[in-house]
């Protein structure tokens, strides 16, 4: 078997940008720049890692799409736009994680499963999302399955966010009346953790993705 360039950890951001998070762009944005300034210094932890920014709303819009950071002189920005539509979200990574491991295969890198970070602070404005959703995390569908982390803020309910996360340890819900705009920093916070850790135990004898939960968020599975 021909050597390998090593090992990769495709990592998607899917994050609202539907009207409702209209007030909170800025922590958004911030939050997008603390991680690229965390890999940045990390060009070891950097080069394991391949990142996709995905905005969903009434569709998906590709902020960024497979970048090593340390070829990137900036991060886009995530952008305000209308619905919060789920089922466009899971359609669209259907499709995407597929091409995209045998984008990364094909140049030679043995590559991880990959993890998605999805952001939300509203229900699904249209129904039938559960369908791609399922087909998208059946290993028995897609090869590539991911491992979704889900975090919500706001109105979006505990049950919602943990059918989306793909294990019930990786559902997190901000406290009920918690400043929806900190919990969002906290999110990022957790997220840059997380992405750090995990690249770093791509060195290790034994690589695992790591989760970090946000700070003052509960467990999903854990509110009644």
């Amino acid at each position: 078997m021909p050597d390998t360039r090593g090992h990769l950890l495709p990592v998607y951001i899917l994050a609202d940008e539907s009207a409702s998070m209209t007030d909170y762009a800025d922590e958004l944005n911030t939050g997008l720049v603390s991680l690229y300034e965390a890999l940045r210094s990390e060009p070891m932890v950097a080069a394991k890692v391949r990142l996709s920014i995905l905005g969903f709303s009434d569709d998906v819009e590709v902020r960024l799409s497979l970048a090593d950071l340390r070829n990137e002189e900036g991060i886009p920005e995530l952008k305000i736009r209308s619905t919060t539509n789920y089922d466009a979200a899971f359609r669209d990574l259907l499709t995407r994680i597929p091409s995209d491991i045998a984008t990364l295969k094909g140049s030679g890198y043995l590559v991880h499963r990959p993890a998605v970070f999805f952001l939300s602070d509203g229900q699904p404005s249209k129904s039938g999302w559960l369908e791609p959703h399922e087909r998208l995390t059946n290993k028995a569908t897609t090869a590539a399955a991911p491992n979704i982390i889900a975090c919500g803020v706001g109105a979006v309910k505990a049950e919602t966010i943990l059918q989306v996360a793909t294990q019930d340890q990786f559902a997190f819900v901000s406290i009920p009346g918690a400043d929806i705009g900190a919990a969002i920093a906290k999110f990022f916070v957790a997220l840059t953790a997380s992405v750090v850790q995990s690249g770093r135990s791509l060195t290790s004898a034994n690589p695992e993705l790591i989760v970090e939960k946000p700070e003052g968020f509960h467990m999903a599975i854990d509110v009644v």
